[in-house]
């Protein structure tokens, strides 16, 4: 029990040196964040908060609809080719957009030769809009066709009983139902796109995420990186309240329980089907065919150090897998055995991290820890080792994705029978004993899936790894950064397809799960 609380207490570290930091504020630099940098930044996410949230909202509700409730060729395809998008980061869609779409690229060069029209500028707020929609729309894809799907055909029975027609039934009886899903969906992809570093680093729009890295690694400031990671998190707090108001609000009831009767579309039917493979194509296909085109180009880039960058990256996400999944285990076992105020804030201290933006832990959870560290090192070595090491590193991962590994081990847990627990404890079998011989041979899955999630979660992230690595220690992730930053999108085609490819692993184990082909 003891030990699944001291799991938790990391999680508090970047809360409250970030919240502290509004309380000491130096006034040269408040002043600074206030006249210079925060109206700007804070205008800018407002904007691509908008449009992104607007945009996943309308296309993954689209999709979910056709594919839920209506009849079209290619319908069981597209019900789980839509979720492929998943496995791209949004900085990878990024790159591969950049370098097809921006001046120098091989569209606007090709328009510019036959004397077509001008193509339009990709690096505008408009091009970063659409790059994230494409790339996060599967949040709101998922669960909107999940509340479509289990509906039942008496809500719209109902509603066609009434005398309404196709339209007016499903913006009256199924689109309200399936509000809450929706809602929830949306919420994830702001949430996703207010931590986005690598996107809006490509597209050169700041936001909240890249003030932060610039505040750290270009003004070597990290009050200011804190400052602002303050502001940040304020935001962060009024999403999370806006949803819960949201849900506390409304009152949702399913209606029957019969499978939703798809509609046939008639005439419409092969537009469906054209809007669903333009939108395959350009989330998914489009981007991978561009980049193992580049990739093929550049395979001499395939050389010792491109292997040393893959080695890190594949330890440190085993590494992050297998501690956090052995911290949300402890964790689970706690809430189970001892149900109460003290596990249920236990659990939800532990698995607040992943909706803290990667930026902000880092610069939360390295600055205290650096400061210690300081005062350690005049004594002891065990400071320097603190201070931007791999241990902390690791910490900062199990912080961001204890909750992705929470999910499916509790979910273990809640299945696993209590009189086989029980009757082990008869039989003299407790402690590590129990959890080799009856825990570990009947979750075994359960760990897999969160260890898996886990692994390919880091294997993509971005800003916690690129602030806090070691030196020497760098990813797929960072190499891409670094590509794009000096103007190698063909050539950052290279990892970032190695990266697409881990993330394919659990999106088609999750496809596979939701009897996608139904």
């Amino acid at each position: 029990m003891w030990l699944a609380v001291a799991l938790s207490l990391p999680a508090l570290v970047p809360l409250l040196a970030t919240v502290t930091a509004l309380a000491r504020p130096d006034p040269a630099t408040l002043a600074h964040l206030l006249e210079f940098v925060l109206p700007r930044v804070a205008g800018n996410t407002a904007w691509l908060l908008l449009g992104v949230g607007l945009g996943t909202a309308l296309l993954g509700t689209a999709l979910a609809a056709l594919v839920a409730l209506c009849e079209f060729p290619g319908r069981r395809a597209f019900s789980w080719l839509l979720v492929l998008p998943l496995a791209i980061p949004g900085y990878v869609l990024a790159v591969v957009f950049i370098d097809l779409f921006d001046f120098a690229g091989p569209v606007a060069t090709w328009f510019r030769g036959v004397d077509g029209p001008a193509m339009p500028e990709v690096r505008t707020l408009g091009g970063l809009v659409m790059v994230m929609t494409l790339a996060l729309y599967p949040y709101v894809y998922l669960v909107a066709r999940e509340a479509f799907a289990t509906q039942g055909a008496r809500a719209i029975e109902a509603a066609r009983t009434l005398g309404m027609g196709p339209w007016r039934a499903f913006f009256h009886a199924s689109l309200p139902m399936a509000r809450p899903w929706i809602a929830g969906g949306t919420l994830l992809v702001l949430m996703e796109t207010l931590a986005d570093f690598g996107t809006v680093s490509a597209f050169n729009y700041d936001t909240f995420t890249t003030a932060i890295y610039q505040a750290w690694f270009a003004l070597f400031s990290t009050d200011t990186a804190l400052q602002v990671a303050a502001a940040m998190l304020l935001l962060v707090a009024a999403l999370v309240a806006l949803e819960v108001l949201s849900r506390r609000r409304q009152s949702f009831a399913g209606v029957g329980h019969g499978p939703v009767a798809r509609a046939p579309l008639g005439r419409w039917a092969w537009c469906a089907t054209a809007a669903c493979t333009l939108v395959v194509g350009m989330a998914f296909v489009l981007p991978v065919s561009r980049m193992a085109w580049n990739a093929m180009r550049h395979l001499a880039d395939v050389d010792a150090r491109y292997w040393q960058t893959l080695a890190n990256a594949l330890s440190l996400a085993s590494m992050a897998a297998a501690l956090t999944v052995a911290a949300a285990f402890v964790v689970a076992m706690a809430a189970r055995d001892r149900p109460g105020l003290l596990t249920s804030t236990t659990t939800r201290l532990a698995t607040i991290g992943y909706g803290l933006p990667g930026a902000l832990l880092a610069i939360g959870l390295y600055v205290p820890v650096a400061r210690f560290s300081a005062r350690l090192s005049g004594s002891f070595d065990l400071g320097i080792a603190l201070q931007g090491g791999l241990v902390l590193l690791l910490v900062a991962y199990g912080i961001r994705f204890m909750a992705v590994a929470h999910a499916p081990v509790s979910g273990g847990l809640l299945r696993l029978r209590p009189h086989l627990v029980e009757a082990s404890r008869s039989l003299g079998v407790t402690g590590m004993r129990q959890v080799r011989q009856v825990h570990w041979p009947l979750l075994r899955g359960s760990f897999a899936t969160a260890a898996l999630l886990v692994f390919v979660d880091v294997m993509k992230e971005m800003p916690i790894t690129l602030m806090m690595r070691p030196f020497g220690w760098d990813t797929l992730a960072t190499r891409v950064f670094e590509l794009t930053n000096e103007g190698e999108w063909s050539r950052a085609a290279v990892p970032a397809l190695a990266i697409v490819l881990a993330g394919l692993v659990p999106v088609i184990l999750l496809t596979r799960r939701r009897g996608d082909a139904a």
